[in-house]
């Protein structure tokens, strides 16, 4: 794609929801994100590897051991994320970023610059919260 951007574009309420514009706005934070998150997840796994080669004293072992359970934890946080973004990349490609999965309903931009991959409306997003609490409790 590679549409110019003017240096401090930031989307609004003014322009047509979800333009040329905004889309390409959204899907360089979404790329720029996706590509921080590698990198954190390669620093890890060559932390991780480092310390699996150090491995000394039994303290330190359990020390390691927890980090590591940490590490996995935020790895798989960090994987799911991943995916998410990457599912939001595939809505700007399909046309139907921005707008809630549920209703058909713009989400706002709000919403978007605070939470990229968002793929409800608040609205739908505490609906949806409902129904797994009540599922919880039933």
């Amino acid at each position: 794609m590679g549409m110019k951007l003017p240096a401090n574009y930031r989307p609004t309420k003014g322009e047509p929801f979800m333009n040329k514009r905004q889309l390409e706005y959204f899907r360089r934070k979404l790329l720029a994100w996706r590509s921080e998150l590698l990198e954190d997840y390669n620093e890890t796994r060559t932390l991780l590897e480092k310390g699996e080669r150090a491995g000394s004293d039994f303290a330190d072992m359990a020390s390691a051991e927890s980090d590591h359970a940490q590490e996995l934890r935020t790895r798989d946080r960090e994987r799911k994320l991943t995916a998410k973004i990457d599912q939001a990349l595939e809505r700007i490609d399909n046309g139907t970023y921005g707008y809630c999965t549920d209703t058909g309903d713009p989400i706002g931009l709000a919403r978007l610059e605070a939470r990229p991959v968002a793929s409800l409306s608040i609205e739908a997003q505490e609906r949806h919260e409902q129904e797994e609490m009540r599922g919880l409790r039933g």
